[in-house]
């Protein structure tokens, strides 16, 4: 694992993480289901959405489990983001507004329903916040670092704005000849636990057939990737950084007609690049009963607070569940060997100042709102281009007065 004692004992070490634009199949299928969440808990807060997408050459299909009394057309949210995304012309290999569109949609198993709607503490407990058990079983991951301002590992970081320049000078110029389909790699080297320079960059790019490969890797080189890492820090970037742009010489065919997506399959895209352990659950199309999704937030929100209130230098957080049952059945934190408290001290504050029930954490957050088809491309952690919630930084003082810590904590 590496984001173990080793690791921040590592004299040299490369950690590498990905990124997608927002016209790659599995990201057009997260946003597709991330739409229709939106379009629904706009109008019905407390509908129950499990919505999956699933996108192949010229065809699009919706299914899954939805129980809402809202009024939505599952195939117009469909054409009209993947429109937005830049499919809109058959020369693009795909065509929003002449692709198939299938819709297969349920009611929620009931099974499922009656613990969501009456946890196992409801028998037991007149409080409000109990009254909501949690979607599923299973664990969540948070984590926070001070590699960055925004509390994120470097290499994801700088993954994303080397994918958000692509979409930006696709949309804006000068490089419109490329096409929504594209990704990133960025390797960081670390010493003893620090980034200090950007090893190797590789960007992967749709692009019209009208141009040779030198020309469209100059332009990423000069364009995308040196003015978004030397924006972020100067010295990152050196004379032994590698670059690969289109390594296999040609991107033009792309998004669905290339590869078929699905929602929930860039989990590591979603989160931390893998610098962080993940539980298996995906985000996209869940409502916020959904423990794989409200919970990874909450628990990214406390790692978060937890780091910027100076208590440890990296925190990872593990919480548990059981579908039914409104508390968590286990929290465990790491701090690999960074913590400026004892473990079992931040445990203690963590337990005094955070509630993981479902109904607290939808409460606390104000999840029951349209908010979520903009956090379906770039990531959902660390993004400063978007008001969420769970990036808020609200409880660094409570933090710090409890744990009697200085009030000087700035990413280095």
């Amino acid at each position: 694992m590496t984001t173990s004692t080793t690791f921040m004992q590592s004299p040299q070490l490369f950690f590498t993480s990905e990124s997608v634009t927002e016209g790659h199949p599995d990201k057009i299928c997260d946003q597709v289901s991330d739409a229709i969440l939106d379009a629904i808990i706009e109008q019905d807060p407390y509908a129950r959405v499990a919505c999956e997408t699933v996108a192949t050459t010229g065809f699009v299909l919706v299914l899954g489990e939805i129980t809402t009394s809202a009024s939505y057309d599952a195939a117009a949210i469909a054409r009209r983001t993947i429109a937005g995304i830049g499919y809109d012309r058959a020369k693009y290999g795909f065509d929003a507004h002449t692709c198939g569109v299938s819709v297969a949609l349920k009611g929620q198993s009931p099974d499922i329903a009656v613990g969501v709607d009456h946890s196992l503490e409801t028998k037991e407990s007149d409080q409000a916040v109990d009254e909501i058990g949690a979607g599923d079983q299973g664990m969540m991951i948070g984590f926070a670092c001070h590699e960055t301002p925004e509390y994120m590992p470097l290499p994801i970081s700088l993954a994303h704005r080397v994918c958000q320049r692509l979409s930006h000078v696709r949309r804006e110029g000068p490089l419109n000849y490329l096409r929504p389909d594209g990704k990133a790699q960025v390797t960081v080297e670390y010493r003893f636990g620090r980034p200090r320079r950007v090893d190797a960059v590789v960007v992967s790019s749709q692009h019209s057939d009208t141009l040779d490969h030198g020309e469209i890797e100059r332009d990423i080189i000069e364009h995308v990737i040196k003015p978004v890492i030397d924006a972020v820090d100067p010295i990152l970037l050196d004379a032994d950084t590698h670059y690969f742009v289109n390594p296999t010489g040609n991107f033009v065919i792309g998004g669905p007609q290339g590869d078929a997506g699905l929602t929930g399959r860039k989990i590591i895209v979603d989160t931390y690049g893998g610098m962080a352990r993940h539980g298996g659950g995906s985000f996209s199309g869940k409502d916020p009963t959904k423990v794989d999704r409200s919970a990874a937030y909450y628990t990214r929100y406390v790692a978060k607070n937890i780091v910027a209130a100076g208590l440890a230098d990296r925190l990872e957080i593990q919480v548990s569940y059981a579908i039914g049952v409104a508390h968590p059945m286990s929290i465990m934190i790491e701090t690999f060997g960074t913590g400026h408290v004892p473990d079992d001290e931040i445990l203690e504050l963590i337990a005094s100042h955070f509630d993981f029930r479902p109904a607290s954490i939808i409460r606390n957050l104000g999840l029951r709102r349209p908010l979520y088809r903009r956090t379906a491309a770039y990531g959902h952690f660390g993004r400063d281009d978007l008001d969420v919630p769970w990036e808020r930084l609200d409880k660094v003082q409570q933090l710090r007065k409890a744990a009697e810590k200085p009030l000087e904590a700035s990413p280095v």
